[in-house]
């Protein structure tokens, strides 16, 4: 779905992939990052948030919470990071960034609040009160004034399955009460996910139900006396809805697929990001009419319906429509060791070729490398660094 855009906006990303990979630098299984063009998406975003009013955090988890990521964010303007997990938290202070907001999307473990206290983060969701003691506890012990942001629903809210959890947001104003009794926090907000998300059939980007949430609980708050409330909105996040977020109250943003040009309206329009991560394998072997690429990485994200996956498979440089052939993907359920390549065409795969492949990617769920590629906008790319998806550096060649 995306190498179209990727072979259209951005094709030297996908002929530098092949180099590199051709010439031994760069491992199969690798998801390659066009550093460049990320800190170009990070400038737009920042002067965008700016603009808007809005506290921009980077989310980091898509790419796998690689270092050269995360550097090219900061070059960009965006210098703190939204952490999914624990995990992430550490990746991404270990590449220089500061701890902007943890503990939405997944709660900070009992045994790890001190750990994720001693890196101050700047917000700390939680979803109940033993989250808030424990966040408060730790906070207090660190010597860190921590500031706590509510996760709320109301009747009628959409969260993923297996994302639920907060508090009724029919009850803020005597959450925030309670919040601010805990030695070591203070209640500073509140938050949802997803506020927005693609619409299939309108191809737009639309608020959920969760927005009216947050107008809401902010009004009650404001009504009670509560100023300066801090509202959280993620979900779907690129420049061109910060204007929106603003409307609805929103005061921060915390881009992911955004920053590499591919949340789910960067395949169907020509948004100010430009796609900047394609994903790269090899041809293994041959057998009765396809070619089999290594998998590892082979993520699709289910956010489309099933469509015909091609990629570009070739020895030499190319994003060309000639290198182009479909490819059977395993389902979810199955494990991704392959893909498997139509070779029953005139174009015939050789063991040893380039498979590059443009994905919507959650690399840190898969077991990919990661690999920042500078120069690319100079015509003279550059491999800096190769990380594993906990974003841990990788020896290359091992």
């Amino acid at each position: 779905m995306f190498l179209d855009t990727l072979r259209r906006r951005n094709p030297a990303l996908i002929e530098a992939a092949i180099r590199l990979h051709q010439e031994n630098l760069l491992p199969a299984n690798s998801y390659v990052i066009d550093t460049d063009a990320v800190e170009r998406n990070a400038r737009i975003m920042r002067q965008a948030a700016d603009r808007a009013g809005l506290r921009i955090f980077g989310m980091t988890k898509q790419m796998g919470r690689n270092a050269s990521f995360c550097a090219a964010l900061i070059r960009g303007g965006i210098t703190e990071a939204v952490a999914v997990d624990m995990e992430c938290a550490r990746a991404t202070r270990r590449a220089g960034m500061g701890l902007g907001h943890i503990g939405h999307l997944v709660q900070v473990p009992r045994a790890e609040a001190g750990a994720a206290a001693a890196m101050r983060p700047r917000y700390w969701t939680i979803f109940n009160s033993e989250k808030a003691e424990e966040a408060g506890t730790a906070m207090k012990k660190a010597g860190h004034d921590g500031r706590l942001l509510a996760r709320i629903f109301a009747a009628g809210d959409i969260f993923y399955k297996g994302h639920e959890g907060g508090f009724p947001a029919q009850d803020i104003v005597a959450v925030a009460e309670r919040l601010d009794r805990i030695e070591g926090a203070r209640f500073a907000g509140i938050t949802t996910f997803p506020a927005q998300l693609f619409d299939a059939k309108t191809k737009s980007i639309k608020p959920t139900a969760n927005t009216q949430t947050l107008r809401r609980a902010a009004e009650a708050l404001a009504k009670a006396g509560r100023k300066d409330i801090e509202i959280n909105a993620p979900g779907t996040t690129s420049s061109i809805i910060f204007g929106a977020l603003k409307d609805v109250g929103a005061t921060q943003c915390e881009p992911g697929h955004g920053l590499t040009g591919t949340t789910p309206l960067h395949a169907l329009e020509d948004l100010p990001e430009i796609p900047a991560v394609a994903y790269v394998s090899e041809v293994s072997h041959l057998h009765q009419g396809r070619a089999y690429c290594f998998g590892g990485g082979l993520y699709i994200d289910p956010v489309f319906p099933d469509y015909d996956v091609k990629a570009v498979v070739s020895s030499e440089p190319t994003s060309a429509a000639s290198a182009l052939l479909s490819v059977d993907i395993p389902p979810p359920a199955a494990i991704d060791y392959y893909g498997m390549i139509d070779a029953s065409g005139r174009a015939k795969p050789r063991v040893g070729d380039s498979v590059v492949f443009g994905f919507r990617p959650q690399a840190f769920v898969t077991r990919a490398y990661v690999a920042g590629i500078s120069g690319i906008s100079t015509g003279e790319p550059r491999l800096e660094t190769i990380h594993d998806s906990y974003g841990h550096p990788v020896t290359w060649p091992a």
